[in-house]
């Protein structure tokens, strides 16, 4: 996972206070991401970004500053189904 990254300003160890989850981990945004919206149409982000908790993950998209809470299937793909206007409201609503 040479391509996980994360964010500018954040080290792991802060992503795992501020969340709660002392097993997160940066995850590899190479995989497939979906937006599912409440109309049926489902779009697909483009991920710069992606951190894994368990189940759940928050997505970040390029060229976006919203962060995206999401399911991680077995097949590594993402489906998002929230929204967060910055990460530290998106880990404390894990």
């Amino acid at each position: 996972m040479a391509d996980a990254r994360l964010p500018p300003g954040w080290t792991l160890p802060q992503i795992r206070d501020v969340s709660g989850d002392r097993e997160a981990v940066a995850l590899d945004p190479d995989r497939m991401v979906k937006w599912v919206a409440d109309t049926g149409v489902n779009e697909v982000l483009h991920p710069e970004i992606i951190l894994g908790f368990h189940g759940l993950c928050l997505v970040k998209p390029v060229h976006d500053d919203d962060w995206y809470m999401g399911s991680l299937y077995d097949d590594g793909s993402i489906d998002c189904w929230a929204a967060y206007g910055d990460l530290y409201e998106a880990l404390r609503g894990l």
